[in-house]
């Protein structure tokens, strides 16, 4: 088996081009087994907005959550044809779980805390990194999460969802979890 290394640790890796790096079920897993132990749900129907070919959507199924599934491009799961950034639909009953791609990330956080009503979450599966820069800090000044869960141990996520082929696990995931609305600071987690 070829273990295939991504872009970040790999400088001559080909980016996909829909920016498209499936997340594993199991980072999600992970992630719902700490937030029930913490006593946190999510509010609401999930929208995952970027489903792919639906990995999140059905480790979230599989937990009992009520999930809508769309992405911008149809991959044979969910309703494709869907652009995020362009929905301006306002007041659902849902919150937004996604692995958006990475380049458009803080588009993704200002569109999901603009659609989203109010007490409602937005949760984004983001590197690390996501943390660094001026126009981000002036980003999280104006919409703090309220949580970040950051994975203790590296979490796999595969271009085209290859997860065969992409096998490294050299990148430093987090769930950041914004709720709608709230000012306060911002709470660091482990899984």
């Amino acid at each position: 088996m070829k273990s295939g290394l991504m872009l970040g640790v790999n400088p001559n890796a080909d980016r996909q081009k829909e920016d498209f790096y499936a997340t594993s079920p199991k980072a999600l897993e992970l992630f719902l087994n700490k937030i029930k132990e913490d006593g946190f749900k999510i509010k609401g129907v999930i929208w995952e907005c970027a489903c792919g070919k639906g990995h999140l959507s059905e480790e979230l199924k599989r937990n009992g959550y009520l999930v809508k599934s769309t992405d911008l491009i149809d991959r044979g799961y969910g309703k494709g044809n869907v652009d995020f950034l362009k929905h301006n639909i306002r007041a659902w009953e849902t919150s937004i779980l996604t692995n958006p791609p990475f380049k458009l990330a803080e588009r993704f956080v200002e569109n999901g805390l603009d659609v989203i009503q109010q007490d409602y979450h937005l949760i984004l599966f983001l590197k690390i990194q996501f943390l660094e820069g001026q126009k981000r800090k002036k980003l999280f000044k104006k919409y703090p999460p309220k949580y970040i869960y950051c994975h203790s141990s590296k979490q796999l996520c595969a271009k085209d969802a290859e997860f065969e082929k992409y096998t490294a696990t050299t990148q430093f995931y987090a769930w950041y979890v914004w709720e709608k609305g709230f000012k306060g600071d911002t709470i660091i987690k482990w899984i």
